[in-house]
C-alpha cells in the first residue's frame, strides 16, 4: 500500500469513474469497494499505473476545479491521440493538452518531449514552442518540433 494516495470526490458516480478510467489505463485494476446503506458503494479502491487512487460518493458538497489536475506523460503522439480521445469522451478540451472528463477532473496529457523544447539550449527555439503551445488544445509533438526548430 502506498503511503500517500489519492481520494476522487464524486457526486454518486464513484464506481462508474472507477471503471472508466481504468479502461482507460492497460496497466489498471479495481480494488475493493464499500458497500453504501442504498445498495451502491461509498468507496471504490482502483489503481492505475502503479498509482493507488479511492473514489469516493460524497455527494454534492465539492466540485472538482482546475486547481488539481492530473498528468499523462506519454511517450508519442499516438498515446497523447489515445488518451485525449479516451478521457475526452463525454468532457471538455482546454488549451495546452489539458481537459476535463465527463465527471469534471481535470487532466494533463502531456508529451515527454516536451520539457526540452521548452528549456532547450536555443532560447528562441523554446519561445517558439511555447508559443506554438499556447495555440494549441491537444499537444501536437511535430508541430512542437517544427516551431522549436524554426521551420
Amino acid at each position: 500500500m502506498q503511503k500517500i494516495s489519492t481520494c476522487l470526490w464524486f457526486e454518486n458516480q464513484a464506481d462508474e469513474a472507477a471503471r472508466f478510467y481504468t479502461s482507460v489505463f492497460e496497466d489498471s485494476s479495481i480494488g475493493q469497494s464499500m458497500p453504501g446503506p442504498d445498495g451502491g458503494v461509498i468507496t471504490v479502491e482502483f489503481e492505475i499505473e502503479g498509482r493507488q487512487f479511492m473514489a469516493l460518493n460524497g455527494g454534492q458538497a465539492f466540485n472538482f476545479t482546475e486547481a488539481v489536475s492530473l498528468v499523462v506523460n506519454c511517450d508519442s503522439q499516438d498515446e497523447v491521440d489515445r488518451y485525449w480521445a479516451a478521457l475526452l469522451d463525454g468532457g471538455e478540451e482546454s488549451q495546452c493538452g489539458w481537459l476535463k472528463d465527463k465527471f469534471g477532473l481535470s487532466w494533463q496529457i502531456v508529451p515527454t518531449a516536451l520539457p526540452a523544447l521548452l528549456s532547450g539550449p536555443d532560447p528562441a527555439g523554446a519561445q517558439r514552442a511555447m508559443e506554438a503551445m499556447l495555440k494549441m488544445r491537444k499537444l501536437d509533438i511535430n508541430v512542437l518540433q517544427k516551431a522549436y526548430d524554426g521551420d
